[in-house]
């Protein structure tokens, strides 16, 4: 547990540090569980990938095909958004 300091005795700008620093941390943990939460998306798109999508290949028909095309657009849409791509770019 984190004392926090009195308001009354501690100088302003002792304060207003403090608060940086809380809102930092704060905003470190909440990146890392965002961060933790895109990794493992990844991992389970990773792993339906290479199970084929679910599909079995000898079976695969253009709705399977319309759906890769559906994940492949969102999956665009990110990575232009991320690398500065696209609609995007600079």
């Amino acid at each position: 547990m984190t004392s926090r300091l009195n308001p009354i005795t501690t100088p302003r700008h002792e304060l207003r540090a403090e608060k940086a620093r809380r809102n930092r941390e704060a905003a470190r943990a909440a990146f890392m569980a965002k961060k933790a939460e895109i990794d493992e998306m990844l991992a389970r798109l990773q792993a339906l990938s290479a199970d084929h999508f679910n599909a079995h290949p000898d079976e695969i028909n253009w709705a399977d095909v319309g759906t890769l095309e559906h994940y492949a657009s969102l999956l665009k849409r990110i990575t232009d958004s991320a690398f500065c791509e696209g609609e995007h770019a600079e």
